[in-house]
């Protein structure tokens, strides 16, 4: 049932730091969704992207991570952590949705042709540079 979850203190405060568009979107998204999700990270230290990029987990030290542009989620089955794609893909339909209700564009990793990420969205370069 959409409008039943609610982002845990751990979620609100890996949105400190991201870009208050995209915080407007995610939140429009929780508010949402039918299915729980969690934001595991959004503005990353150039430390961290060194580390995601030496574990092959990110291939660009040009993440908008980095300036705050991005932020990456779980999904949440019953309070635990799930990976399984057709989640993702649930997810970013309403992430969809909640940017079109904000008037805010968004980009979706699960769209990208190479190195998708299901659980990556961000604001688009050509409007936020």
């Amino acid at each position: 049932m959409a409008g039943q979850f609610k982002f845990s203190a751990r979620s609100t405060r890996n949105l400190k730091g991201v870009h208050p568009d995209l915080v407007r979107v995610a939140l429009r998204a929780i508010a949402i969704a039918d299915l729980d999700f969690g934001v595991t990270e959004g503005l990353r230290t150039i430390e961290r992207q060194r580390e995601l990029v030496a574990a092959g987990a990110s291939r660009t030290m040009n993440s908008r991570h980095l300036t705050g542009h991005a932020i990456d989620v779980v999904a949440l089955i019953g309070g635990e952590g799930r990976w399984d794609w057709p989640l993702y893909a649930q997810l970013a339909l309403h992430f969809k949705k909640a940017a079109s209700d904000v008037g805010v564009p968004i980009v979706w990793g699960g769209d990208w042709k190479t190195f998708r990420d299901g659980p990556h969205y961000e604001l688009p370069r050509k409007k936020y540079p």
